[in-house]
């Protein structure tokens, strides 16, 4: 008899009903899908062919059978605290390989200075205790601190170990095959365990830099050598090193070797770095509040004793009137001791035979603990070498280092050639037992110089570029503004602004721009000029007030100092943020046509003209993108410098406008966590439904200024995230434009491009058969996009993740159209140049924008009038085209809050 399911004879349970139907007013949430990074498209053949080399050696990989074995370090002292210094980890684990080498099998092992070790094939055991004793010498150096007296007697140190015996425990963690470099080579992606192979052989680099002495930062490392210094001024130098690190290539597996350079404190004495720092001539004019601050927590070294502290302060009287409690032995023969007051100065010459000459009148260095102060004179101390400077430059010190590190190209390339010879790689024990074998030779690759795009303008007139510049001589704008109510105001005591206006207005004419004469010229009076920056300018605004019956389409401020101006940030944020006036700042050392034609075409584009289009663009023939509706985002995001660790970062994205043009963007911005590279803001759907996320304002303006027409093809351009970060943009943030994109109701999901854009790379290229840079517009032909803009060493990586519009194959085999070019190396609308790529607009529109933001509190950004929530600043500014088809701030994308202060 046949068994039927869920019968009696049978035993089984009923079959179960049926899901009920989804009622159609329910719309069933999809799981996000998970995206991975597309395979690279085939090479590109347009252009002309010229040969290149590269700053990459071929690695050969003899051995790609072997495993890393990865190891946790623990260290302690003899009273169970934990040693966190890497200087002493370092010291500590080569001691043990020297102590204990015969129980570790004579395995060689790299340390990367923290909690990781690892080896080529496991150790004797997967856990290992050993004792590891320093010497009396080295331990007292290092780990402990300076008594209370006025004589040094250690190093600085973060703890205070009373012992020199440490236990080191090495535990196993895991296994890294090396095998998955090579994987990953046939695959052309690296993917997480892949960077982990890749990670053990950049620390064996680092180890081999630290057993040097060298400093060491990230993957660069720098020697102790004065004839690498340069000095940039104000107490600051900049030092010469390497960076060096193992990348995957079309080739195969290569070494990277590249110039470096980063800021150190210049050696030496503390009151030479002083005078410098503070740019004063003797030490009667230092001030020692600013001095205080900027001295703490360097490393000096004591000259009568050479030994080396950290300085936690300075004393608040000068050597000869700053006393000390100093214990003394008894004069009545006993064994006791009485405590004494001396001051630094006495005890130096009476205990130390020292007299001090210049610095027993000025303040001591204290090396010792908060609560147990330990005086140094400073006429006693140098600053030791390699200590980094993390602090901003100064535009002085900044044009000083890039004038004294300029290199020619033979020069860099014979100078890595050199380094790669001299350092031995292969001698290494570690990568000789990997079978690694590194080239001595640049690695030869194939370049194409791209055909120079055509540009459109004035009177259809065609303008095409010569060596990535052009001028306008004897040329106009495509789109002229007209430019009636503005005024100049007048910082600097030098400077003629009648004259300044009238050839302003002369040179304008010339160029096709109508300017009216100013509706009035301001100049700062004398007594504004002692007060601070902000005080000055509030000052000049209640001038502008009181002048003017309504507020100037325009100000044209002259500052006093060129580019370093303390008046520049706190008038930009003014004119900005709080009163949405269009400005432009200049400090002219002599006028003429060519500085005031670029003055004009900042003004033109800010005021939204337009002063020069892509011819492609201009007749409506872009490809890819002229038939169907394509928006084009560009996101990056700016953080505090390395010493503001609790300043916000600051997210900004631009987006196309005005399809079929590429060349009409619109910024926003919002504020977010420090040090967060991920844009948490792209969309933030509210509790009453609506999303107050950037992707919907985007979306929002491209719909409306696009003929109602929605875009069927979105181009995302990333920049600023590492490697181990690809797989966020695009299961994270790509995730986030998808959902405000079906926030809107939409259900056919674009497709997507998303290409992030490094820059930051160590790759250099150099003519093989010439001694010059290589040309404008060239490009490898590889699958990696490396653009040479203009004529400077810069080059430019970018890597396609997405691809479902199939475009990265067309921009790499299809550049044989000009606007290819022109897409890649686009035209800055500041200047007559090619500068930065199409692809990162952010970088020339959103990033100004960011700079200016960081200005002032956060808080106080009234752009449109938004009240701002948990910090979340809210930045809208329609950019318009500008000569090369880029934008800038439009006069009716400011914010109308200067109708508070003035009647309409």
């Amino acid at each position: 008899m046949e068994k039927v399911a869920g019968s009696k004879e049978t035993g089984e349970a009923p079959p179960l009903p049926p899901p009920p139907a989804i009622p159609p007013c329910v719309k069933p949430e999809l799981a996000s899908p998970k995206y991975s990074i597309v395979s690279r498209s085939g090479i590109g053949t347009a252009g002309r062919c010229i040969p290149l080399l590269a700053n990459h050696f071929k690695v050969s990989v003899n051995a790609p059978d072997a495993v890393f074995y990865q190891y946790s370090i623990s260290i302690t002292s003899e009273d169970k605290r934990d040693v966190d210094g890497k200087g002493i980890r370092r010291k500590l684990i080569e001691r043990l390989y020297q102590t204990y080498s015969s129980e570790l099998h004579n395995k060689q092992f790299a340390f990367d200075g923290e909690k990781s070790l690892y080896t080529v094939g496991p150790l004797p055991q997967n856990k290992l205790v050993f004792t590891v004793v320093l010497e009396e010498s080295f331990a007292k150096r290092e780990t402990r601190s300076s008594g209370g007296s006025g004589s040094p007697s250690g190093k600085r140190s973060k703890r205070s170990f009373q012992s020199k015996t440490f236990q080191v425990e090495i535990s196993y963690a895991t296994k890294i095959p090396l095998r998955l470099i090579g994987l990953t080579l046939k695959a052309a992606d690296v993917d997480n365990d892949a960077q982990d192979a890749f990670r053990v052989l950049d620390i064996i680099l680092r180890q081999q830099a630290a057993s040097r002495g060298c400093l060491l930062v990230r993957q660069s490392f720098f020697h102790d050598d004065s004839n690498n210094l340069v000095d940039v001024g104000g107490g600051v130098c900049g030092l010469r090193g390497f960076h060096s690190s193992f990348r995957p290539t079309q080739a195969g597996l290569s070494l990277n070797m590249d110039v470096s350079t980063t800021m150190i404190l210049k050696p030496g004495p503390v009151i030479d770095f002083i005078l410098a720092n503070q740019n004063v001539r003797e030490p009667r004019y230092v001030d020692w509040v600013k001095a205080r601050k900027m001295l703490k927590n360097m490393r000096v070294k004591s000259t009568h004793r050479n030994m080396e502290y950290k300085i936690i302060g300075m004393s608040d009287k000068p050597c000869n009137h700053q006393y000390f409690s100093m214990k003394v032995k008894n004069n009545d023969g006993s064994n006791g001791e009485q405590t004494m007051e001396i001051t630094v100065y006495d005890y130096f010459a009476k205990h130390c035979g020292i007299e001090l000459t210049y610095s027993q009148f000025l303040p001591c260095l204290d090396v010792g603990k908060p609560k147990k102060p330990n005086y140094l004179p400073l006429e006693l101390a140098s600053l030791v070498s390699l200590q980094r400077y993390t602090k901003a430059l100064s535009s002085a010190q900044r044009a000083s280092l890039v004038e004294q590190s300029r290199q020619k190209p033979q020069e860099k390339s014979r100078i890595v050639t050199d380094a790669v010879r001299n350092y031995r790689y292969d001698n290494d024990p570690l990568l000789a037992a990997c079978g690694i074998s590194i080239e001595k030779q640049l690695t030869q690759v194939n370049g194409r110089v791209l055909e120079t795009p055509k540009l459109k303008v004035g009177n259809n007139d065609d303008c095409i570029p010569r060596n990535g510049r052009w001028n306008f001589n004897n040329k106009t704008l495509v789109k002229p503004v007209k430019i009636e109510r503005w005024i100049v105001v007048n910082f600097s005591a030098r400077c003629d602004t009648s004259h300044i206006s009238r050839e302003l207005i002369n040179s304008g004419m010339r160029k096709g721009i109508h300017i009216e004469r100013p509706f009035t010229l301001l100049e700062e009076d004398q007594q504004s000029r002692r007060g601070g920056p902000v005080a000055r300018v509030e000052k000049m605004f209640e001038q502008i007030k009181e002048k003017l019956p309504g507020p100037p389409e325009f100000i044209l401020c002259v500052l006093p100092e060129k580019k370093n101006s303390i008046i520049y940030g706190p008038w930009k944020k003014k004119c900005l943020s709080d009163f949405g006036i269009v400005t432009q700042c200049i400090s002219p050392s002599k006028i003429n046509d060519q500085y005031l034609t670029n003055v004009l075409l900042k003004i033109n584009s800010k005021l939204g003209g337009i002063n020069s289009l892509l011819a492609l663009e201009y007749s409506s023939h872009v490809p890819v993108i002229k038939d169907t509706p394509t928006m084009i985002l560009g996101m990056d995001v700016s953080h505090g410098s390395p010493g503001q660790a609790a300043v916000p970062s600051i997210a900004a994205v631009v987006g196309s406008l005005n399809w079929p043009l590429i060349s009409r963007y619109r910024a926003s911005i919002r504020t977010q966590s420090p040090k967060v590279e991920m844009i948490d803001g792209l969309y933030k759907p509210l509790a009453n439904g609506n999303d107050d996320g950037i992707i919907r304002e985007l979306l929002m303006d491209f719909y409306r200024t696009s003929n109602q027409r929605k875009p069927t093809q979105i181009i995302v351009f990333r920049d600023g995230v590492s490697e181990s970060q690809f797989n966020q943009v695009l299961n994270v943030e790509l995730d986030q434009i998808i959902k405000a994109y079906m926030h809107l109701g939409e259900a056919d999901i674009p497709k997507f491009t998303v290409i992030i854009a490094q820059k930051n790379h160590h790759t250099k290229l150099f003519q093989a058969k010439a001694p010059d840079n290589i040309p404008p517009g060239m490009l490898p032909s590889d699958r990696s996009i490396y653009l040479l803009l203009h004529l400077l060493f810069v080059t430019y990586n970018d890597r396609e993740l997405l691809d479902q519009l199939t475009i990265m194959s067309w921009l790499m085999r299809l550049v044989s159209h000009p606007m290819t070019c022109k897409t890649l190396s686009t035209p800055y609308p500041m200047c007559t140049k090619g500068v930065q790529l199409q692809f990162q607009l952010w970088l020339r529109f959103a990033m100004p924008i960011l700079l200016r933001n960081r200005w002032g509190s956060l808080s106080s950004l009234r752009i449109y009038q938004k009240p701002l929530q948990d910090m979340q600043a809210s930045l809208h500014l329609e950019l318009s085209p500008s000569q090369s088809s880029l934008g800038c701030m439009r006069a009716s994308g400011v914010p109308c809050s200067s109708a508070e202060f003035w009647p309409l």
